[in-house]
């Protein structure tokens, strides 16, 4: 492989404007049906942040005992110091999650910070191979990755102060970092995202030398658990209800971000929201669409974007478009980081919600997707399983066949769907909000805590 000379990837926003071409496919406009518009302006810039929810804000939904319990388990905590470090500060559900997890833990009085590592785009190439190579697909480690990997992981042990009383290191491309540890009494912890139950022996072979020096491992599924000799805990992803992501919209701003769009409203809405990625078979997703349509009219949203760790999404959207071509109920909408009330609007408006994908972590579009009351279909793969019981909370899939007969299915039958939304947002409430993922992190950092 030839060098690939390295450039230090930052987290600035990408460049969303109409010249840049992420503007949405656009189709030629069809009689009878709503307009296709460009994206409006104001979406192009990020909008003013929220402030984060306080913890009694979720009281209205989770109860008032719930949020008294966090308190008493904190209170042991109070003034520890607690530091969290993963590879991107925007996309992906790792960096939404941070977002409203380390304003909660601060509320409680553990003082948490959040450091992200740096890189060149060798770097993040690299770790998109690990990545692909941990989640089963083919890869073979050269001595060249191995030297970029380390290289560019030393440099951020140098860059970065570890100080705090517990450290938290987020997925395998900041593992190595483990080698900051000190003989002063910390506590170290290996926060798995991904879908460990079939790695690539030759990668995972390379990383688990570091993983074994942490105190302990969290995954996201019993699954994805490994033989390691050190304690491992199951911790579910989750959702922030409150984030504008999730809160409770008008339908006047649904209709609006639709009208926007051009989203009939009056058709039956089929909606995959993903970063563009292979691993969430987007291009499958439109073949399916396509089959069910011939029975059942509807349309077919693809919401998404990037993520500043994965270079790979450029190509994956002009595959999807490829895929797309001119066909007019297929709505390609590439997205910036920061339009999280749409991607709010577009599930809601949705009539069901589809994350086909191949290879996953844990998928919290599904999450969000039943969160909402919406029917939803997902491959049976990585975390998606935990969310999904077949035909109670969803429906699970494993080829684009059975993903297509699924649309048709829940298209012609809305009072199974109607049930099967209910009853996914209930499971959703019952273990994966982030109140409950507080409470996960309180209990390991008192077991930690109680360590010498």
């Amino acid at each position: 492989m030839e060098p690939v000379e390295s450039q230090t990837r930052t987290e600035t926003a990408p460049d969303f404007s109409p010249s840049a071409g992420t503007a949405f496919t656009a189709a030629p406009a069809t009689p009878g049906r709503v307009e296709r518009r460009k994206r409006p302006r104001t979406w192009e810039t990020p909008p003013a942040p929220v402030p984060p929810p306080h913890l009694d804000d979720y009281k209205k939904i989770v109860g008032e005992a719930e949020i008294d319990e966090l308190r008493f388990l904190a209170r042991e905590l109070k003034g520890k110091t607690l530091k969290m470090v993963n590879s991107t500060a925007v996309g992906g559900g790792v960096a939404e999650m941070l977002n409203q997890l380390v304003p909660l833990l601060n509320e409680v009085e553990v003082v948490t910070h959040w450091d992200v590592i740096t890189g060149g785009n060798d770097f993040f190439e690299v770790t998109k191979g690990f990545h692909n190579a941990l989640q089963g697909s083919d890869y073979r480690l050269t001595q060249q990755a191995r030297d970029i990997f380390l290289m560019n992981n030393e440099q951020n042990r140098q860059r970065l102060q570890f100080n705090e009383e517990f450290i938290v290191i987020h997925d395998p491309q900041p593992a190595p970092l483990i080698q900051a540890r000190t003989n002063s009494p910390q506590h170290w912890v290996w926060r798995c995202h991904i879908d460990l139950s079939n790695p690539n022996p030759e990668v995972w072979g390379f990383l688990r030398p570091f993983i074994e020096k942490y105190d302990a491992a969290i995954f996201s599924s019993q699954s994805f658990a490994r033989q390691l000799p050190i304690p491992q805990y199951l911790f579910y992803p989750c959702i922030d209800p409150l984030s504008e992501k999730n809160k409770e919209l008008d339908d006047a701003f649904v209709q609006q971000v639709c009208d926007e769009l051009g989203i009939d409203r009056s058709r039956p809405i089929v909606t995959q929201v993903s970063r563009f990625d292979r691993a969430k078979d987007p291009v499958g997703v439109i073949q399916a669409f396509k089959e069910a349509r011939k029975y059942v009219d509807s349309q077919l949203v693809m919401a998404g974007g990037g993520a500043t760790d994965d270079p790979e999404g450029a190509a994956v959207l002009r595959e999807v478009r490829e895929a797309a071509g001119d066909d007019p109920d297929v709505i390609i909408l590439d997205l910036p980081p920061w339009c999280a009330l749409q991607i709010n609007a577009l599930q809601r408006a949705s009539t069901i919600i589809v994350q086909k994908s191949v290879k996953e972590g844990f998928g919290l579009t599904v999450t969000e997707a039943l969160w909402k009351g919406k029917p939803t279909i997902g491959g049976a793969v990585g975390g998606i399983p935990n969310q999904i019981i077949h035909k109670l909370t969803g429906v699970l899939v494993h080829s684009v066949e059975g993903c297509a007969y699924q649309m048709r299915y829940l298209l012609t039958h809305p009072e199974f769907a109607k049930q099967l939304g209910e009853n996914g947002r209930a499971h959703v409430k019952e273990n994966f909000l982030m109140t409950t993922n507080v409470r996960r992190w309180l209990l390991l950092l008192r077991i930690l805590n109680g360590r010498k």
